[in-house]
């Protein structure tokens, strides 16, 4: 197999992934709030989540469940109310977040952190259940990959996608976790935490509104 003839088009799906994941979306917000909430740990184990929700993606689209949600309005609109219902609901929690005691934080966190598992399965579903994913999986592999591409090939593909969502919004994780970010957060972490929830609630209420 001459894995250099693939070269262009693995190149494509690089940057038109890199693009994807790099715009604000439900995604963006989770890993912004779990990072300034809860801590640096909290939003690198959310970014886990995140590129298992793309590999998730990425396995259904190889066997062409992604087409079949895509064709299905009952499926694919069952996902798309249970992301809108699932951001919403976070995005509630926040607004309905009380003030944290006034005590000295430390830097590595403002509340007490989540579970790993709490945090991987945040990330986890914020991804899965986003519908504009799923749509996003199935142009790839359907009008950017070839069907004459390997599934060998289609598999490393997948794999780059996971490993570049993780590493961008673990970057994202480390950048609003440091310290001084952090101190300026820790005087208005009440607001922030509000405003992250209204934005959490209307990109949930656009999701469902949306008609894709």
């Amino acid at each position: 197999m001459n894995f250099l003839q693939y070269w262009p088009e693995f190149l494509t799906i690089v940057v038109i992934h890199l693009l994807a994941v790099m715009s604000p979306g439900p995604d963006f917000a989770m890993i912004t709030r779990n990072s300034l909430v809860y801590s640096r740990r909290v939003g690198m184990l959310s970014a886990i989540g995140l590129a298992l929700g793309i590999a998730t993606h990425v396995s259904y689209s190889l066997v062409g469940i992604g087409l079949l949600i895509s064709r299905s309005i009952i499926l694919f609109s069952i996902i798309k109310w249970c992301g809108a219902g699932y951001l919403i609901y976070i995005g509630w929690k926040s607004l309905r977040s009380k003030p944290p005691p006034k005590t000295i934080h430390t830097l590595e966190g403002t509340r007490d952190d989540l579970s790993n598992f709490a945090a991987i399965r945040l990330g986890f579903f914020t991804n899965i259940l986003n519908p504009k994913v799923t749509l996003f999986m199935l142009s790839v592999f359907t009008q950017v990959i070839k069907s004459t591409t390997p599934t060998v090939i289609q598999l490393m593909y997948g794999m780059e996608m996971a490993i570049m969502t993780f590493l961008w919004f673990s970057f994202v994780a480390i950048v609003l976790s440091h310290h001084l970010i952090r101190r300026v957060f820790q005087r208005i972490q009440h607001y922030i935490e509000k405003v992250m929830g209204a934005i959490l609630i209307a990109l949930g209420v656009k999701v469902a509104l949306e008609k894709v």
